[in-house]
């Protein structure tokens, strides 16, 4: 008996795996067109109980894909809470936290059970050794020298270079000090609101969906003197508009759609597009169907064309959201044919490559 309840516990996180993070096409993919690393600016495995390093039936995301499908620069965000009854519309941050079961579920030490910050450290510990075992194919990359030689890698024998983000300040614990902690730890992307209000700003889906506190205006100054970069994804209006007045330093929206296709309260006004691209920042367009209206990839290159065409082909990237407990067209392994898509669709070949890593790679071989 006592043995029955992990068991039943580790199962049910699986199977909540595998039911949230279907693949809704099943077309073939294309080859990755060779000497084109692409990029992507948010995806969660580090989320699930699973081996990074060995190609899996779950999900969309793990180094044997993020390889086929020609990814040269993946963001890996750690999100360390999510309420209960989530939704874009409105969320209570008492709400009970369903990361917190999932480490229970997953069997993970009780430590991480009680401190959020503790779940950010353990994630970013996992993903440091899953580069030290992956035999240089999959490179944590804190600085600027370290992309750089990742990218320089001859295309047969290029890495996977790995940034770290953290997907909403709850493991910051209300302490703006505690942004370096993170920083040490190899985090380099910070956002303050995920799906509820934090301490230091408001969500696009909280219930006060307030601006930027006290404490978000600190913890920005240890950002500055770290060299960080801020992510403005999930930010209440209040809070997208005030921290992009106080922050100087690079910034991004790592995940989004565009209300142009999609009009929900968690995609980016066509102001809020113009914003960012004036800022020099990156919008990350993804594929999920809240994110663009739709479960196939042609519905992707609708946001995607919208977004250039507002910003600036130079100001958009790809930020598919993979394994974000959400459904996706295709695993990472489909990357290339949404490029042959988008240059079906029109895109000019110079901006295809722009929008499927080339921006990313610039902007953060200059922010880092």
């Amino acid at each position: 008996m006592a043995l029955g309840v992990p068991l039943a516990l580790r199962a049910i996180g699986s199977a909540v795996d595998a039911r949230l993070h279907r693949v809704f096409e099943s077309r073939p993919a294309v080859p990755a067109p060779p000497g084109l690393p692409y990029a992507d600016l948010h995806a969660d495995p580090l989320l699930w109980d699973r081996d990074l390093l060995a190609e899996g039936r779950r999900g969309h995301v793990d180094l044997p894909r993020l390889l086929r499908g020609g990814v040269g620069l993946q963001v890996f965000s750690v999100v360390a809470s999510a309420p209960l009854g989530i939704n874009i519309h409105r969320n209570r941050s008492a709400a009970p936290d369903l990361v917190t079961l999932l480490q229970v579920a997953q069997w993970r030490a009780p430590a991480v059970w009680f401190s959020r910050k503790a779940r950010a450290l353990d994630r970013a510990r996992r993903l440091s050794q899953a580069a030290r075992d992956s035999g240089g194919r999959l490179v944590l990359v804190r600085a600027k020298d370290e992309l750089e030689a990742a990218l320089a890698a001859a295309p047969q024998a290029r890495p996977v270079a790995a940034l770290l983000s953290l997907e909403g300040a709850s493991a910051l614990e209300g302490s703006p000090e505690n942004v370096a902690v993170l920083h040490e730890a190899g985090f380099r992307v910070l956002s303050f609101s995920h799906f509820t209000d934090t301490e230091f700003g408001g969500s696009a889906h909280g219930q006060d969906k307030g601006g930027l506190t006290a404490a978000g205006r600190a913890a920005l100054g240890e950002m500055a003197r770290l060299g960080m970069v801020l992510d403005l994804a999930h930010a209440s209006p209040r809070l997208f508009d005030e921290a992009l007045s106080a922050w100087k330093g690079p910034v991004l929206v790592s995940h989004t759609g565009v209300r142009g296709t999609c009009d929900n309260p968690r995609n980016l006004t066509d102001a809020q597009l113009r914003a960012v691209a004036r800022r020099g920042g990156l919008i990350g367009v993804g594929f999920w169907p809240h994110a663009v209206c739709g479960r196939d990839s042609a519905s992707a290159v609708r946001a995607i064309l919208h977004a250039v065409r507002v910003a600036g082909a130079d100001s958009v990237a790809l930020g598919s959201d993979f394994d974000g407990a959400v459904g996706q067209p295709f695993d990472a392994t489909g990357l290339p044919r949404l490029a042959a898509e988008l240059a079906l669709a029109g895109l000019p070949a110079p901006a295809v490559v722009a929008v499927m890593g080339g921006n990313a790679r610039r902007f953060f071989l200059r922010s880092l």
